[in-house]
């Protein structure tokens, strides 16, 4: 399975892997499944550590060397990603999040979220 993973379970499995769920963890530790990270996530990482948010202090860079030497593949953000945005029924208000759910119906991914509202979008989507 093609598995674009969100924000949250990526910062989880690299800084505190007991906030996953054994479901979360069964997904990304099956060696069988593909894993993605979207730019988006670490855009997202970069503005929210530079806010001051307490759940989000990493250093982008770092994640990112961390997620492609663990195997991730990287998902660039294209014009197809954008404006599928406005396709979206407004379910979420938070762009990055909007942003995850485009790319993995525009790519024909499985998102792997821990955010029970994202998991009420349409599509292939597992809250875990």
């Amino acid at each position: 399975m093609r598995l674009l993973v969100d924000t949250h379970l990526l910062l989880w499995a690299a800084t505190r892997p007991e906030l996953l769920s054994s479901d979360a963890r069964s997904y990304l530790g099956d060696p069988a499944n593909d894993l993605l990270y979207s730019v988006a996530s670490l855009w997202e990482v970069a503005i929210k550590t530079s806010l001051g948010r307490e759940s989000f202090r990493v250093d982008a860079g770092l994640l990112r060397r961390g997620l492609l030497a663990n195997g991730y593949a990287e998902l660039a953000i294209s014009g197809l990603h954008a404006a599928a945005v406005a396709q979206l029924p407004a379910i979420h208000k938070d762009p990055f999040d909007r942003l995850l759910v485009a790319q993995a119906t525009v790519e024909n991914l499985t998102l792997l979220t821990s955010d029970a509202v994202v998991a009420r979008y349409p599509g292939s989507i597992r809250n875990v």
